[in-house]
């Protein structure tokens, strides 16, 4: 899990919960509406059966269903909520390559602008895409951060959100408005997190690919990504 560590860690960082919080063998997440990703629990080494109560009873306290993120090396946990009747959730795949193998190409003119506040455009097609003013506070408490405005056929045509924690740069909330998708939009965003990547000093591209997502995980192969770990949720059935 060591490798994937850095990469779970590097998630955490550039998609922050409103509030982290240690308790007993738990990091506890307030999310304020911003998704799974900064609302789940996640295990600090070992725990028993007789540990969850205390997580499931914080998260209420927190006004959150309760909610576990399960990673890599695991399973006893996996299998024990599973017992409990947790149901599993968006299984994702983590994925990485060298930074330079995407800045390898100047970026055209216009193609796409690194911007931080999000134009009143970005938030619209970010919006059109289900990522609304909850997500973009998430985004906000990022420390080192941009958000990309793509560009094609002279009109806006998509957005996303990368940040960068120690070395990765990892790119989050991609969205391509519907008329401007397979014309190779995405792949300019990527591009264009590569460059402002680098110029961060980041040596890694990240992304996290919900696995039934097939049309993303085949666009991000052809760039010459590759999985360096995988989690999946799971959540109280009531």
């Amino acid at each position: 899990m060591s490798e994937a560590h850095a990469f779970y860690e590097s998630g955490d960082r550039t998609w922050p919960a409103a509030r982290r919080i240690d308790l007993g063998p738990w990091t506890l997440r307030e999310g304020q509406g911003g998704g799974k990703r900064v609302s789940a629990a996640t295990a600090n080494g070992t725990v028993t059966d007789a540990d969850i109560p205390q997580a499931e009873a914080a998260m209420r306290e927190m006004g959150q269903r309760p909610l576990f993120m399960l990673r890599e090396g695991e399973t006893a946990l996996d299998n024990l909520l599973a017992a409990r009747g947790y149901n599993v959730l968006d299984p994702t795949t983590v994925l990485s390559m060298p930074l330079h193998n995407l800045t390898d190409v100047p970026m055209p003119p216009v193609t796409a602008f690194c911007i931080w506040e999000p134009l009143a455009i970005m938030t619209e097609i970010w919006a059109a895409g289900g990522i609304g003013p909850a997500r973009l506070a998430v985004m906000d408490r990022a420390a080192t951060k941009t958000g990309i405005l793509a560009r094609w056929n002279e009109k806006p045509a998509g957005v996303a959100f990368a940040a960068v924690y120690e070395g990765i740069c990892m790119v989050h909330a991609v969205e391509v408005l519907p008329h401007q998708q397979r014309q190779g939009v995405a792949t300019w965003i990527m591009r264009a997190a590569a460059h402002w990547g680098a110029a961060q000093g980041a040596d890694r591209l990240s992304v996290l690919c919900v696995e039934a997502n097939s049309r993303a995980q085949a666009l991000y192969a052809k760039l010459g990504f590759a999985p360096v770990g995988r989690y999946h949720y799971r959540q109280c059935p009531e």
